[in-house]
């Protein structure tokens, strides 16, 4: 009856990492930032916002469930990517000034009902909403070998996993991440924070990649070499 109690506890996680007041705390402020962005969805003329809004707390919120109900012994506070750098919040928040800055200089850019409008806004929700969908399933299917932090030292369930959204994505995660992220910035039909985010999210995510498949090398050997010559990333210029 001990040993189960210990293999239980071993796969929950650590609560030193996991502060119950903290976490519901954060899930309880993504909840309400979520609720009102739904409840004046309908009321307000300018929805690309309330959409942004709804979009940003909908991923951060499962960045943690995910984590959690999949990974459980990596699950951590900051697994809410809320304190994701400097850049990432920095361009967020330039995002919407930049947004509520033209929507109250030129209101007609934000809300008018031209053809090319209601294309650039559809391909945008198509992009968060897939992009969305890739990165919390490949969570999901990585299971114990997906953490938000690069590991340098293989771990005992640290697998290459080949199969699901990992046979035609080779880092499915990143591309949902940076597909996501371009289309909330069509949504809010934001020129200036578009090309923004495409310069912030290429250097970070292609720094990243670099220095994470060294070690997936290191790791995996010949296997992960092959597997990288056969499985693009699909994120522009990226090899």
């Amino acid at each position: 009856m001990e040993e189960d109690r210990k293999e239980v506890n071993s796969e929950l996680p650590d609560i030193t990492l996991n502060p119950p007041h903290e976490i519901a705390k954060i899930s309880f402020g993504l909840g309400i930032l979520l609720g009102c962005s739904l409840g004046f969805l309908f009321t307000l003329q300018f929805k690309s916002f309330n959409i942004y809004i709804i979009s940003l707390a909908t991923f951060h919120f499962l960045e943690y469930y995910v984590t959690a109900k999949y990974n459980p012994k990596k699950v951590h506070a900051d697994s809410f990517l809320l304190k994701n750098g400097i850049e990432y919040i920095g361009a967020h928040t330039f995002a919407s000034l930049e947004c509520l800055m033209e929507y109250w200089i030129c209101p007609n850019l934000k809300t008018g009902h031209s053809p090319l409008r209601k294309i650039i806004f559809v391909v945008g929700l198509l992009m968060v909403v897939l992009g969305q969908l890739v990165r919390s399933i490949s969570m999901r299917q990585a299971g114990r070998s997906f953490s938000h932090v690069v590991k340098v030292e293989k771990e005992n369930d640290h697998k290459l996993v080949q199969d699901g959204l990992y046979s035609v994505f080779r880092h499915p995660s990143y591309f949902g991440f940076f597909w996501w992220a371009l289309g909330t910035q069509l949504i809010l039909f934001n020129p200036i924070s578009l090309i923004l985010f495409c310069f912030v999210l290429w250097r970070f995510f292609n720094k990243r990649i670099k220095f994470e498949e060294r070690h997936l090398i290191e790791f995996f050997g010949s296997s992960y070499i092959q597997y990288k010559k056969n499985v693009k990333v699909w994120i522009p210029f990226i090899m």
